[in-house]
C-alpha cells in the first residue's frame, strides 16, 4: 500500500499520536477497516505503539468518543481522530438519522477543536458493499480516512498552525 501524500508536503508520522474510534457494531468490517487505518499509519513510518486505540459500542457514539480524545480528559490530545464505523440500510430510516447525525458532529467537532478527524464510516446499503470498501475489490476506506489525516495535519503543519502545538 502506498501513503498517498502531496507532491509539496510530505507526511512525517514519526512524532504523531493518533487515536482511532472503532465501532464494535458489524465488527468484522469495523475491524477491518481500523486494520486498514494501522496499516496506512505504519506504513507512513508512525510507531504502532502511538496509536490510541478506543471501542464504541455503534456508530451513533462515535461524535462523543472523539469529542472526549480532542478534550484530552482522560489521554493526551492527539495529532488527529479516526472515526470508523458502519451502518447498513435497513427497513426503516434510522440509516439517515444516524449517518447524518454522525457526520454533522464529527465535522463540527474537527472544525471546533481543529483537530483532522478522519471519516471512516461507511453508509452503505448491504454488507457486501460493506465488505468490498473494508479491504475487498473497492479497497478499503480505513486506509482513506487515516490517510486523510495525516495529509490534513501534513497541511496544517505547513500553514504553521495549531497542529505545531500538539507536537
Amino acid at each position: 500500500m502506498q501513503p498517498l501524500e502531496h507532491p509539496d508536503i510530505p507526511i512525517d508520522t514519526r512524532d504523531l499520536t493518533i487515536a482511532i474510534v472503532t465501532s464494535r457494531y458489524h465488527g468484522a468490517v469495523t475491524n477491518a477497516l481500523r486494520d486498514g487505518a494501522v496499516e496506512a499509519f505504519t506504513d507512513a513510518g508512525g510507531d504502532p505503539a502511538a496509536l490510541i486505540h478506543v471501542d464504541a459500542p455503534g456508530t451513533f457514539e462515535l461524535p462523543v468518543l472523539c469529542r472526549h480524545c480532542c478534550d484530552g480528559n482522560s489521554i493526551d490530545v492527539p495529532h488527529g481522530v479516526v472515526a470508523i464505523g458502519c451502518v447498513i440500510r435497513g427497513e426503516t430510516t434510522h440509516d439517515r438519522h444516524i449517518n447524518e447525525a454522525v457526520s454533522n458532529q464529527l465535522a463540527a467537532l474537527a472544525v471546533d477543536s481543529g483537530i483532522p478527524i478522519g471519516f471512516g464510516v461507511l453508509t452503505c446499503q448491504t454488507i457486501e458493499q460493506a465488505m468490498a470498501r473494508a479491504g475487498g475489490e473497492k479497497g478499503n476506506k480505513g486506509i482513506e480516512a487515516m490517510q486523510a489525516v495525516l495529509q490534513t495535519i501534513a497541511s496544517m503543519r505547513s500553514l504553521g498552525s495549531k497542529a505545531d502545538e500538539h507536537a
